[in-house]
């Protein structure tokens, strides 16, 4: 490589190429969604009329939440903190906190004991093989502090580690505690973030998804070294 020349921070072309194919998405997702909630949705871009909304269904709305939260762990269909955010919008920063982190930790010990259960061939069967191959020289070498850091980078695939993280010998109890604490900040960030755009405050719904898109982009930046690094 010649001197002085830029060191790309994609490992290929093909790895850039996915990440500028993922942002296109996410940016167009984003966008339609909200277009398509302006024309035919009022109701849902007025924060204060949805809660009250939601919350006339009492319990059930918060069990419903709680339980697509869970499943988003162990389906994975969309990332959590997206129905995180939509949980503070929902419900408030307080509570949008409280359903998304129990949902998110009940989806996260099924993920653990199927894995545990069922052993590699079933996280081989749900787990892409790049990552699960990727995965494989940090499950053997892991601890509680390395889980633990790799849960709270936002950027860093979690919802794959739930079921990886099951093949480890840590025991069940302990691997959903570090879990939840290690979610705990960005899910927090989320939510205030989610409830600050349904009350109207966007400065504080700006500066929570600054700071957890810079987060999000350090951990997915660094990802290949932050693994290394705590293998």
């Amino acid at each position: 490589m010649a001197e002085g020349r830029p060191t790309s921070v994609f490992e290929s072309r093909a790895a850039r190429r996915r990440f500028v194919a993922a942002a296109v998405a996410v940016v167009t997702a984003v966008v339609g969604l909200w277009l398509f909630v302006q024309a035919y949705l009022p109701m849902l871009a007025d924060g204060a009329a949805l809660r009250r909304f939601v919350d006339g269904y009492g319990v059930l709305a918060p069990l419903v939440f709680v339980a697509l939260q869970a499943a988003q762990v162990v389906v994975a269909p969309i990332p959590g903190q997206v129905t995180a955010f939509a949980s503070g919008y929902l419900f408030g920063s307080v509570r949008g906190t409280v359903y998304s982190l129990v949902g998110v930790t009940i989806g996260s010990a099924v993920a653990f004991w199927l894995s545990r259960r069922y052993g590699r061939p079933f996280v081989a069967s749900v787990v892409r093989e790049d990552l699960l191959v990727r995965f494989d020289a940090f499950v053997e070498e892991a601890g509680t502090v390395s889980l633990f850091v790799i849960f709270l980078i936002p950027g860093l695939p979690d919802d794959v580690l739930c079921f990886v993280g099951g093949l480890t010998d840590i025991d069940l109890p302990k691997l959903v505690a570090i879990s939840f604490f290690g979610r705990l900040p960005a899910y927090v960030l989320v939510n205030v973030s989610g409830s600050g755009l349904a009350s109207g405050d966007l400065r504080l719904t700006a500066v929570t998804l600054l700071i957890l898109l810079v987060g999000s982009a350090w951990g997915f930046l660094n990802r290949e070294r932050l693994l290394t690094y705590f293998e």
